[in-house]
């Protein structure tokens, strides 16, 4: 159901930037929308990736310099079928996350220092199961040509409002089309591209439970990276905004409604729809186990004398993967 909704919402925002073009245009103006979007569909297939990581001053890191991070991201991969993505911290205080890249073969995922220290081994490889899912059902590639075509709209709308006046003969609906191309075109774009990024969070939600094996870590690691996200402001988001659907909760300050206007799902409704799913994993024992993490593995004392931290329980003699 979701992916046969999110087809549709793409079908229409094609259908949209092909309307505007004819609104401002005709049929040459469509035309044209049509080889634009082509060309910036295709720039942001091979370039995305590389162009947010940039955005976040992402570093790559591996098992030498991020072994429990590292390593978490390799078990999780294993544990879902996927080729090993690339794998990526931004130092930021905010807890997030992201995945990007154009298939599971160019994949990137990417958690901020925020995330690491705030969230218990188990959350992270929660976190880090959603954006693999992610991965996995090609979502990145999706939100990619959805951001791209509402950005194309929105810039078709600029260009009408400065060049679709009454002396524009090739506009069919003369000023009311201006009108349409300028405000209601760029209003309905945005409204579908959060539509799409709404619905593929409860996928990637139930899919990354089912990676990691325990809906339970990923319900809490929501709350917690929520909370983070409304008491520390991401200033790298703020200034690109359009990259907010790409993270596991909106980051942008002052979004928390489950309303037209949110890139992401109300996170109570999340957690909800995951302890539901929990239910499930209880009374049906054929699920899949929870994966061994350093916090599972640890012995009962161990847990009880220190708290797990995700570069290693010898954290306390290093600053961190990045270091």
């Amino acid at each position: 159901m979701n992916v046969m909704r999110t087809g549709m919402l793409l079908a229409f925002m094609t259908a949209l930037f092909m309307g505007v073009g004819f609104l401002i245009g005709g049929t040459g103006g469509m035309m044209i929308a049509l080889v634009v979007a082509a060309g910036m569909n295709l720039f942001s297939y091979w370039n995305s990736d590389k162009m947010v990581l940039r955005m976040y001053n992402a570093v790559e890191v591996d098992q030498n310099n991020a072994p429990e991070y590292y390593g978490i991201v390799r078990d999780l991969a294993a544990r879902a079928g996927l080729p090993m993505p690339r794998v990526y911290l931004i130092e930021n205080d905010q807890p997030n996350a992201f995945a990007t890249g154009r298939n599971p073969q160019n994949a990137a995922v990417a958690a901020s220092t925020g995330l690491l220290h705030r969230l218990s081994p188990n959350e992270v490889a929660a976190v880090m199961a959603h954006e693999l899912a992610h991965v996995e059902h090609r979502d990145t590639l999706t939100m990619t040509v959805t951001a791209t075509l509402a950005g194309a709209i929105s810039m078709l709308g600029n260009f009408a409002m400065f060049f679709g006046g009454n002396r524009n003969n090739n506009n069919p609906l003369g000023f009311i089309g201006v009108i349409v191309a300028m405000i209601v075109a760029p209003f309905a774009a945005m409204i579908v591209q959060m539509a799409i990024s709404r619905t593929r969070e409860y996928s990637a939600d139930r899919r990354g439970a089912e990676i990691c094996g325990n809906p339970l870590w990923l319900a809490s690691a929501l709350n917690k990276i929520a909370r983070g996200a409304k008491e520390i402001v991401n200033e790298e988001a703020e200034r690109n905004p359009a990259s907010a659907s790409l993270f596991i909760i909106n980051p942008l300050s002052g979004q928390g409604a489950d309303n037209l206007f949110s890139t992401h799902p109300k996170t109570e409704n999340r957690i909800a729809a995951l302890e539901a799913m929990a239910d499930e994993f209880r009374q049906h024992p054929a699920t899949p186990q929870p994966m061994a993490t350093p916090e599972t593995t640890m012995s009962e004392n161990q847990q009880d004398d220190e708290t797990p931290s995700p570069w290693g329980r010898d954290g306390s003699s290093r600053k961190g993967p990045w270091a």
